[in-house]
């Protein structure tokens, strides 16, 4: 298996990840140049939603601070700004190959979070069926399932289905997103049988997203509802 891998990386060059360039290393994914560009969230950061903070004495962002969640806890890879233009490639680019490295990247920072919470299944966020067909994949799945591959937590895509063509979120208020998401899911399974999930997600931003589905999942009976996502903006 390692020996087909290399010979296709020989055939078939990997580019970087943040640059997009051919890779100076045969079967790395980040070239040299750009290894420090990319930026991991580390400690301190919110006891919520798990963005950076500035200063140790901080428990909370501003946002989680002000406003209540419907997830228990969240946690996330990289600073969103070092990553914005990889993300940008992967989810309308084509750049499905990146979802390798997301993945292998999840499993060896985060590990321990997974371990601690010991989930049930993995749930990346749904995308409409139109944006499916016209993108060719959902990039959110993608990562859960490279992610499932090295930690052997089951994916469900089964679970939940989004039933709203919902509005580009970026540029919308709080409240505008709220208004976005309702009635965006739906539970598929009516005999639900799981007690802890981690939805995946590919970019947390106010978090309206992740609360939508957790107010879903939560009248369907999964009382244990976190999240991890790939990148996350700062925290104030």
């Amino acid at each position: 298996m390692e020996a087909g891998k290399r010979m296709l990386d020989l055939v078939f060059p990997r580019r970087c990840v943040v640059c997009d360039e051919v890779t100076d290393r045969i079967g790395e994914s980040v070239c040299g140049k750009c290894r420090d560009k990319i930026i991991y969230i580390k400690e301190p950061a919110c006891m919520k939603c798990g963005k950076q903070l500035k200063n140790d004495e901080q428990e909370y962002c501003r946002d989680c601070e002000r406003g209540k969640h419907s997830y228990i806890r969240g946690t996330a890879l990289y600073d969103y700004g070092s990553m914005a233009d990889s993300i940008f490639r992967f989810k309308y680019g084509g750049r499905m190959e990146y979802a390798d490295f997301y993945g292998k990247d999840l499993y060896e920072k985060k590990a321990k979070w997974i371990s601690e919470i010991r989930p049930d299944a993995f749930l990346p966020v749904p995308a409409h069926p139109s944006r499916v067909r016209r993108r060719g994949y959902n990039q959110v799945e993608l990562i859960a399932r490279e992610l499932s591959g090295y930690c052997g937590v089951p994916v469900n895509c089964s679970l939940m289905t989004r039933v709203k063509r919902t509005q580009p979120l970026k540029n919308q208020s709080h409240g505008e997103r709220q208004n976005n998401l309702k009635r965006a899911f739906k539970i598929l399974q009516n005999d639900v049988k799981l007690n802890t999930i981690v939805i995946i997600d590919d970019i947390y931003t106010t978090g309206s997203t992740i609360d939508a589905m957790a107010q879903v999942l939560r009248r369907a009976g999964i009382t244990e509802v976190y999240f991890m996502a790939l990148t996350i903006g700062r925290g104030i």
